[in-house]
């Protein structure tokens, strides 16, 4: 993506379901969900750079022995400055007396690392600070083991103010504003409730308080702890747990928005947000590797029972298709086969942009999330070529000669790597925003793979949010091989509302589609409709969300796509560019042909699968009106 986005977190959870010694002998070492853990991590390093965090749970050790441990970094390399925290205790360990480290009894007793159960996160901030005290997992203590609580999410909640005041109403005085903490205080609220519950049945059955403990341990009831703290959620969300006496969940929202995954043999159980990670990590087949289902809790008790519950109704299907498209690793099976597809959908669009003129055109991508869709657009056209080359032979018939044959069989894609990206130039211009007028120099280009003035350039990118590093870098770059014209194609529809289910994408003044229809607006004397649009929003703008409705999608009405695409196109082409340019979309009936059972396209339809989402988009265009440069909820 040439746009710069912060978007989904990652999660990632271990439960050790043999003791230490288990692994020490089989594998040579008791670290081994540690050394899960870290993969898990590192493979999901994508979907959190703002901070990462860890916490270990220990099974059984004796009171007054520490037994649950957190690790958490907000720092430019938050993952490797965790471990390198937690291995600190390690080498301490090894200077001093090496054999300690590989007993198992003593590193259990002593080291934060030899634990049960081990829950990682990584963070990308689109709610609070970046402080890190909203670096997770966080944390809930208490000295009776069943209350503790820990928690870690892929998620956003676009009722944080309805959920505050609920905290409120129970008798709760929340230390944050933010949906991480309504989220961990709401789930420990009704922890602590149904512990109580259990305490009072077994003292009156007349049991002692520290029989009570272990009997609340094994009967504390998750599926309907979960139950009652998620009522009110709204929002999208994939959210693990681990409670303090060693029970643990994952639990993921009821239309599916956020993804989770699971896999289980008699030794583990892993828990991560994307399948190739679990596959990767523990060698498997995907078959193998399974999804939690929308509105379910998949529940990992202390004893080592596994099994998921029901906890909010599932909704229509509306997992997120940006996950498909660009976010989720592209080396998962399903996700690569539908990245080629959405660049082979597009060939019709790009054949009819450059006026079928394949010999003159040279056709690359935008690095590096694009480059699957490319490999589907470059089979496609080369399928086409062939269904040309034939019907050419064939149209010749008895005409065709030696030359004749060889003009057209020497007919081809032409193929080349024209953008390069400067990663640490982008990184340190991402450090420091007072430098953008260095922004033009994140991209540079292959000279000398362009025929001056002759040929056309093709170039797929993911997506189009902004078009700001379109606009101020990549065509200025382009244009630089002085092509005749140039085409950038997303493999995505047009971006025309915000996120709120985690995706930092909340203000609609920064889409490029947006901006495109409001200005047809007004160049056609229509800016009544804005103005028309703008009073029926605020009219709702205090009604619950359950009776919002999305007005914005008005804005786009009058015009086809095509034509907001042709805006758009004028848009993002400084007068320093000399070539034509041409700005080409993914249809949204052919993002659903590509991605058939990943149906969550509310970026680009405004079909949100919650009420919540239409609160935001309302919120998002008062904002605009009123001049407000701030996120919708």
């Amino acid at each position: 993506m040439s746009d710069k986005i912060t978007h989904e977190c990652g999660i990632a959870l271990i439960r050790l379901l043999k003791p230490l010694e288990y692994y020490q002998a089989k594998y040579g070492s008791w670290m081994y969900g540690l050394h899960k853990l870290y993969l898990l991590m590192e493979k999901q390093h994508n979907r959190g750079q703002d901070g990462a965090g860890l916490a270990t749970l220990k099974f059984d050790l004796e009171p007054g022995k520490k037994y649950i441990h957190r690790f958490r970094s907000n720092g430019e390399s938050p993952i490797k400055e965790v471990f390198a925290e937690v291995n600190g205790f390690h080498n301490a360990i090894v200077e001093k007396n090496p054999d300690l480290l590989n007993d198992t009894s003593w590193a259990k007793e002593n080291l934060p690392s030899a634990a049960d159960i081990y829950l990682g996160h990584l963070r990308y901030g689109t709610f609070g600070g970046d402080d890190i005290e909203f670096v997770q997992p966080l944390m809930r203590e208490n000295n009776w083991k069943s209350r503790n609580l820990m928690l870690a999410g892929n998620f956003n909640m676009t009722n944080v103010d309805e959920l505050f005041k609920v905290l409120i109403e129970l008798g709760q005085n929340p230390k944050e504003y933010s949906d991480t903490v309504t989220v961990l205080e709401k789930v420990g609220h009704f922890l602590d409730e149904e512990n109580q519950l259990l305490f009072r049945q077994n003292k009156n059955d007349g049991f002692t308080n520290k029989e009570i403990s272990a009997i609340i341990a094994k009967d504390l009831d998750i599926k309907k702890i979960l139950q009652e703290a998620s009522k009110d959620w709204d929002g999208g969300y994939a959210i693990a747990g681990v409670l303090g006496h060693g029970d643990a969940f994952v639990m993921r929202d009821p239309h599916g928005i956020r993804p989770a995954y699971y896999y289980k043999d008699d030794e583990i159980v892993v828990v991560a947000s994307e399948r190739p990670v679990i596959q990767t990590v523990m060698n498997l087949e995907a078959e193998k590797v399974k999804e939690i289902n929308p509105g379910e809790a998949f529940i990992i008790k202390k004893d080592g029972t596994v099994y998921s519950e029901e906890i909010r109704v599932p909704q229509k299907r509306s997992s997120c298709s940006f996950e498909r498209i660009y976010f989720s690793r592209g080396s998962d099976k399903d996700i690569y086969q539908e990245r080629k597809q959405l660049g082979r959908l597009l060939v019709p669009q790009i054949m009819k942009a450059i006026d079928n003129d394949i010999e003159n055109t040279v056709f690359s991508f935008i690095p590096n999330t694009s480059e699957t869709a490319f490999y589907g657009m470059v089979d496609e056209l080369k399928s086409h070529l062939l269904s040309e080359q034939k019907k050419e032979i064939l149209d010749l018939s008895d005409k065709l000669n030696e030359k004749e044959y060889d003009r057209i069989m020497h007919k081809k894609i032409r193929v080349e790597k024209i953008a390069i990206k400067d990663i640490k130039l982008r990184t340190f211009i991402a450090q420091d925003k007072g430098r953008n007028d260095m922004v033009g120099h994140v991209y540079d280009v292959t000279y000398g793979t362009v025929r001056e003035g002759v040929d056309n350039l093709v170039i797929i990118d993911d997506s189009i949010v902004r078009g700001t590093t379109l606009r101020e870098s990549i065509l200025k770059i382009l244009d630089r091989l002085k092509p005749k014209k140039i085409v950038v194609v997303s493999s995505s529809p047009q971006i025309r509302y915000p996120d709120c289910y985690g995706i930092d994408m909340a203000k609609l003044s920064d889409f490029v589609a947006f901006k495109a229809a409001v200005d047809l607006l007004k160049e056609s004397g229509r800016e009544n409709i804005i103005n028309e649009i703008y009073k029926k929003s605020k009219s709702q703008e205090n009604l619950p969300k359950e009776q919002i409705v999305n007005y914005v999608k008005e804005i786009y009405k009058p015009f086809t796509p095509e034509e907001i695409s042709a805006k758009i196109s004028d848009l993002l082409k400084s007068n320093e560019v000399r070539a034509d340019v041409e700005i080409v979309f993914q249809t949204i009936e052919n993002l659903h042909t590509a991605c058939p059972n990943d149906t969550g396209d509310w970026y680009f339809t405004g079909k949100y699968p919650t009420p919540g989402g239409n609160k935001v988009v309302n919120k998002s265009f008062i904002n605009f009106i009123e001049g407000k440069n701030q996120r919708a909820y």
